[in-house]
């Protein structure tokens, strides 16, 4: 008898875990990032970073598993929205991390609001994205301090006086850090002499370069993302044009350097990361794990979106585990204070990130670190 009750005892219990302990021990987190698409290369960047932060910390604090669910949006805005309704009504999941584009994550937000579940961008710097948002954040610092950054290192570094403008209208990432740029340039002294547009997908720029070259400024500033920004450079070296060119964190791309070539020597950029300014022992574990596994140092999309998974498993962990509710998430996660990522120390206000930012340029073929700057 002894030895039936036992029996049954077990059967119980692996009954009771298959009923409730099956589900219970994973946790779903949408991931919505272009892995096809003109900015494809962020995409995968940023996959492979959450994958690496993924291995570090694959389990919540109460053993669960954190299951991510990827759809690629394509770099589009409703194939974002697409997305982001599918994960939320088809797969349940409790939050979701993206996009990568400030123009995607802004249409993302709206269904995030609604269905409140927390949306959490890894790259988008747009001040809009999270403006009167109360479910959307991101592990990036925003643009108004990008081209404070961008506009100080042009004067005191570059030694500018004047400066082009070369913006793509079909981005409101390219817009709203123009903006900036231009507003903290002039503050400090700076003159704009020639401001031009395009839009993605342009192939020929020999109209706004023509433009440029006649106002002779000592610098380009180019807040594109990396396909327009090579192809550009290219073109404005062939017709004479030798300042630097400089932009945001949209130009680090391993595509700017195949595309450009030679022409994308000397291209500066704000941006997020360098391998050379990492100094915390997690940081220090990723480059270590990223590199044995894809033979290359991890870039500025790599550790944001491990940065924006490692922020959203300790907002879980601090929301209860894998029984936190999609609410209790998200406030988790707006109310991370000096979290050390890969990317640095963090601390969100408002759904905004207020961290460093790195200075890098291309030297030799390569992407080089030049400065970190301190908010």
């Amino acid at each position: 008898m002894k030895k039936l009750l036992n029996i049954l005892a077990v059967m119980i219990a692996a009954l009771m875990f298959m009923s409730t302990g099956s589900f219970a021990k994973e946790v779903k987190v949408g991931v919505v990032w272009p892995m096809t698409g003109p900015i494809a290369s962020f995409g995968q960047m940023a996959w492979k970073g959450a994958q690496i932060a993924q291995a570090m910390a694959p389990k919540t604090k109460d053993g669960a598993t954190i299951k991510l669910i990827l759809l690629d949006n394509k770099g589009d805005k409703v194939e974002t929205a697409n997305a982001v309704s599918r994960l939320i009504t088809k797969n349940h999941v409790k939050a979701i991390i993206g996009a990568i584009a400030s123009g995607n994550t802004l249409a993302a937000a709206p269904i995030a609001e609604k269905n409140h579940i927390p949306l959490l961008s890894s790259s988008a710097t747009n001040p809009l994205v999270t403006k009167g948002k109360e479910y959307v954040s991101r592990v990036c610092f925003i643009d108004p301090f990008q081209g404070t950054v961008a506009a100080k290192y042009a004067i005191n570094n570059l030694h500018a006086k004047t400066a082009a403008i070369v913006v793509d209208i079909a981005q409101d990432y390219s817009v709203g850090l123009a903006k900036f740029f231009v507003e903290s340039f002039k503050k400090m002294g700076g003159k704009i002499v020639a401001k031009t547009f395009v839009q993605t997908g342009d192939q020929d720029f020999s109209a706004q370069i023509s433009a440029i070259k006649a106002k002779n400024p000592d610098l380009i500033y180019m807040p594109t993302y990396y396909q327009e920004a090579a192809l550009f450079a290219r073109q404005a070296r062939q017709f004479g044009l030798n300042q630097v060119i400089m932009g945001g964190d949209g130009l680090e791309s391993d595509a700017l350097l195949k595309v450009g070539g030679k022409a994308v020597e000397g291209v500066t950029f704000t941006t997020h990361y360098d391998p050379k300014a990492t100094a915390s022992k997690v940081g220090k574990e990723f480059l270590k794990k990223f590199k044995a596994k894809y033979k290359v140092d991890p870039d500025a999309m790599a550790a944001l979106g491990a940065d924006a998974y490692l922020v959203m498993v300790n907002a879980i962990n601090r929301a209860g585990g894998s029984n936190a509710s999609s609410e209790a998430i998200n406030k988790a996660i707006r109310s991370t204070k000096n979290f050390h990522g890969i990317t640095g120390v963090l601390t969100l206000v408002n759904g905004d990130a207020v961290k460093s930012a790195v200075v890098r340029k291309v030297k030799d073929g390569k992407f080089v670190y030049v400065t970190t700057v301190n908010p």
